[in-house]
């Protein structure tokens, strides 16, 4: 197949029936008053591998014949095509492969072998991953499935259009995750046989912003890491540069910061884990708010294959930057019963201590005097602002400040 179209799209819809889960779409009243638009948020997540990338995977499988099945598949991945090919091909009975940078998430790896795949981890990225794969697929003579530059891929990808529009048919925009362009393509192709006028905005993370590169035919300059590992791909496909370059409207960059905002928000309004990718679009929305104002948008969540540390690390840094979890500086006299003095007037003010370090031998204060650093729980920067002035409240007017936030 060459040609893809909503004919195409409604056959992988078809072949993929009943082996994918059908993923809910629902409006989010409160990332809606947050984001300044009606949104309506794709829960990809959802899936048993936890991503979308299940659907294009399945719809290539769908369609190898007797011969390619019985000497087996082979892809490369950073981890989310992976275990949607792992675990459908185990299911079907087909032998898989899958080659792996050597980055990818632990869990990722942990995960595509559960589901009965080779894994070879091979390479700083994922097209190094991808040279070695061709190689092994030579050799071993197994079927390659590209994660996005293949039609059956991208027509499978494009089966979460179709629902999304059948669930909400007059959203005014579809935001989605760009890394090598198969979702985005397949959703817009389906979307505008359906919808002409349909705006599509495609996001990719600021440090691999290769697709507008691409696009603006610009030299390909990507970083080293980004959160939003499933869509830091440097090399945009073949098949889907020209379906992006006729459907999609803008290709949106998002940074570090609000993606790591995306994946807290949806953790905390909508109970759902997103990894940096699958909060990627959200986290258009919320860095571009002009673009969407008052719009019925579509948002994709793509996938939720976090690594725990990795979350963990974005919930701790979420809660200091929203002063939620805050480290407080005071000055204090070195004498018996001053911290339980300062202690006493953190309690009162209703934050609580979480760590206490104590210094002398390295404070700037003077040898009669101690630096004491709290980290505190609080509720937020006013609350944060009432635990200073209070540590900061004297019977001497002139005093200068002993506690800093």
């Amino acid at each position: 197949m060459t040609r893809i179209g909503i004919g195409e799209v409604r056959a992988a819809e078809e072949a993929i029936r009943g082996a994918v889960e059908r993923t809910p779409c629902l409006h989010s009243r409160t990332l809606s008053q947050i984001a300044g638009c009606e949104v309506f948020l794709k829960f990809e997540n959802l899936q048993f591998t936890a991503s979308f990338k299940e659907r294009g995977a399945l719809a290539k499988l769908s369609t190898l014949s007797r011969d390619e099945r019985a000497v087996g598949v082979i892809a490369m991945s950073a981890g989310n095509h992976a275990q949607g090919l792992a675990y459908h091909a185990q299911r079907l009975g087909i032998r898989a492969v899958v080659v792996m940078p050597r980055f990818a998430s632990t869990t990722k790896v942990e995960h595509t072998r559960m589901f009965g795949a080779e894994v070879v981890l091979e390479g700083d990225t994922l097209e190094d991953a991808g040279r070695v794969a061709h190689a092994l697929a030579r050799e071993r003579r197994l079927v390659f499935v590209h994660p996005y530059d293949d039609p059956h891929v991208i027509a499978g990808q494009g089966t979460i259009a179709l629902e999304m529009l059948a669930a909400v048919p007059d959203l005014d925009a579809l935001v989605v995750p760009v890394g090598g362009g198969g979702l985005i393509s397949g959703m817009a192709l389906a979307a505008h046989a359906l919808r002409p006028g349909l705006e599509i905005f495609g996001v990719q993370a600021a440090r691999f912003p290769s697709m507008k590169q691409a696009l603006a035919g610009e030299p390909i300059a990507c970083g080293d890491a980004t959160i939003a590992g499933g869509i830091a791909v440097t090399q945009p496909g073949r098949l889907t540069l020209p379906i992006i370059r006729e459907h999609v409207r803008e290709i949106l960059l998002v940074d570090e910061t609000a993606l790591e905002s995306a994946i807290l928000l949806l953790l905390e309004v909508e109970k759902t884990v997103a990894e940096g990718a699958g909060a990627a679009a959200l986290a258009a929305l919320l860095a571009h708010p002009a673009v969407f104002a008052r719009k019925r948008v579509g948002v994709v969540l793509s996938g939720g294959n976090i690594d725990m540390l990795a979350l963990a690390h974005v919930t701790l840094r979420g809660l200091v930057r929203s002063a939620r979890l805050a480290r407080v500086s005071v000055r204090m006299r070195d004498v018996p019963g001053a911290l339980a003095e300062v202690s006493a007037t953190i309690a009162k003010a209703g934050a609580n201590v979480i760590e206490v370090r104590h210094e002398r031998a390295f404070a700037s204060a003077p040898s009669s005097e101690a630096e004491v650093e709290f980290v505190l729980e609080t509720r937020g920067a006013e609350h944060l602002r009432e635990i200073v002035a209070a540590l900061n409240a004297t019977d001497d007017p002139g005093a200068p400040p002993r506690a800093r936030g």
